[in-house]
């Protein structure tokens, strides 16, 4: 009479090892992908967070539309005179230094200066470049940045704002009109 076996053989165990480790392996391959993706997300909402920031500064400014303009990388210095008009402030500005601590806010706060680990700024985009361009009224802001992945590498509306983050370039457009005071 022969024995009748029962249980599961070692190859059996093997082979379901494996297949449940190429699905582990799966599912933590979607984790990065996915957290990638998300980060990526949030750059794009902080880049459109900034230009709309700088927009609202120049419709509240709009006698000095046209000095708003240029490059900006957040390489600028404070301003001599702080026109912060935080709750309870009372600071009476002329426009031309209105303009010169807007951009100096706005740049701060796009390259992260408020947030710092290990002396370096972490809380802004990476690699900010920021381009503003005032054509009488009409007004483009540009925002680019070094995102995570290379991309293929295509232009945005023929501008050249970031155009040295080469591949991993990242660019927020926003094109608007601007009555002038």
């Amino acid at each position: 009479m022969k024995k009748r076996r029962e249980g599961f053989s070692l190859i059996e165990v093997m082979v379901a090892l494996v297949i449940l480790v190429i699905g582990l392996i799966g599912i933590f391959n979607l984790h990065i992908v996915a957290k990638r993706a998300s980060f990526e997300s949030f750059q794009q909402t902080q880049a459109a967070y900034f230009a709309n920031d700088i927009l609202n500064r120049m419709k509240l400014n709009n006698k000095v539309l046209s000095s708003y303009e240029g490059s900006y990388d957040g390489g600028g210095s404070a301003p001599a005179k702080s026109c912060d008009v935080g709750l309870g402030a009372t600071v009476t500005c002329t426009t031309a230094e209105t303009l010169a601590w807007d951009l100096y806010q706005w740049q701060e706060l796009f390259t992260g200066a408020a947030e710092k680990a290990d002396s370096r700024n972490v809380g802004g985009l990476d690699s900010a470049t920021a381009c503003l361009t005032v054509d009488v009224s009409d007004v483009t802001i540009v925002m680019a940045w070094r995102g995570i992945q290379e991309t293929a590498g295509t232009a945005y509306e023929a501008t050249d704002c970031g155009d040295s983050l080469g591949k991993r370039r990242r660019v927020f457009i926003l094109k608007t009109v601007i009555n002038q005071g």
